[in-house]
């Protein structure tokens, strides 16, 4: 009898202990609430509209609902500030170009948080650029534009200091070996809007933004920054096939996490991530943003940010570009 009483006691005992394996297994009970995608730039820009696209198929195949909340400004600083100073679980997401951390470290002199910190989930797909005058400049082609810029005093326009508008035309300018004034912006809207009005000249911006005032007449669509020609814009010609050999300015959407997030919840965030790239409706919202579809693993994505450091460094020196 008094065997039988010790054995099930020890029954009892092994039962109320948590089991090893579980234990072991913890992250992949993430995530267990929702999860808040914290995009550093406007609404309308792609990498806001591409989140948002996904945020039901992501949600559903987690488990969770996916909160999108914008904080722009500072070139995609203010936002990665703010998803830095939340808890390093999973449940905190940053989406945003890949200057974040490929230009923004090398330009602002008082950078708010330590890029070390950012760790790369995934490149959702690269951006389009296109390179648009107002009607007024009285140029059609690229080699118009460089032509007039050596006789005539001309500026353009970007959504501010290091992001990727600003980056694209200098590149132009460097390889054309011509000048123009940068009058940067708090943001696309407000530079497209002047564009429009003819304030300033010339922009490159996001292909989906400028292709419908391109086709109504109200711009005159140049060239686009990729070395493959947009779809939103079949007949307008890459950089390169425009005259500037060899350009290419591309630019990355991405998903980043605190420092410090569970490598397992790194994983299968990016596993979902790149299944719901592709189903269809979410395919669908990355065509009308124009942007390409990637997904690729937080090993790749990191590599990127290296190589396009590397890329973009002398671009700066060149303009001496520091934001304070």
């Amino acid at each position: 009898m008094k065997r039988r009483i010790h054995l099930a006691a020890i029954c009892v005992a092994a039962l109320a202990l948590p089991p090893l394996q579980a234990t072991a297994q913890a992250p992949a009970a993430w995530p267990q609430k929702p999860i808040k995608v914290t995009v550093a730039f406007p609404p309308g820009t792609p990498g806001d509209m591409l989140v948002r696209g996904m945020g039901g198929p992501l949600g559903n195949a987690l488990g969770q609902a996916v909160v999108v909340e914008n904080k722009p400004g500072a070139g995609g600083n203010v936002g990665t500030q703010a998803v830095l100073n939340t808890q390093a679980d999973g449940y905190n997401v940053l989406t945003g170009p890949d200057t974040i951390l490929t230009v923004n470290p090398q330009i602002y002199t008082k950078l708010s948080f330590a890029p070390e910190n950012v760790v790369p989930v995934t490149t959702l797909g690269s951006i389009n650029l296109m390179l648009a005058c107002h009607p007024s400049v009285g140029v059609k082609t690229v080699a118009e534009l460089t032509a007039l810029a050596k006789t005539k005093q001309l500026n353009y326009a970007s959504g501010g200091a290091g992001v990727p508008g600003h980056l694209a035309i200098e590149m132009y300018l460097a390889q054309a070996g011509i000048h123009m004034t940068h009058v940067p912006y708090r943001g696309p809207a407000p530079a497209t809007a002047d564009l429009l009005a003819g304030q300033v000249g010339c922009a490159f911006l996001v292909t989906n933004q400028i292709v419908p005032h391109v086709k109504s007449g109200k711009l005159v669509g140049l060239a686009v920054s990729t070395r493959k020609r947009s779809p939103l814009a079949p007949d307008v010609p890459t950089m390169h096939e425009a005259g500037v050999t060899g350009f290419e300015a591309s630019f990355a959407e991405m998903l980043y996490v605190p420092k410090g997030t569970p490598q397992a919840v790194i994983d299968r965030l990016q596993t979902e991530v790149a299944a719901a790239m592709k189903r269809p409706e979410v395919l669908d919202v990355f065509r009308s943003v124009d942007v390409e579809p990637m997904g690729h693993s937080p090993a790749v994505a990191a590599q990127r940010i290296q190589t396009e450091s590397a890329r973009w460094a002398p671009v700066i020196k060149r303009i001496g570009l520091k934001v304070d």
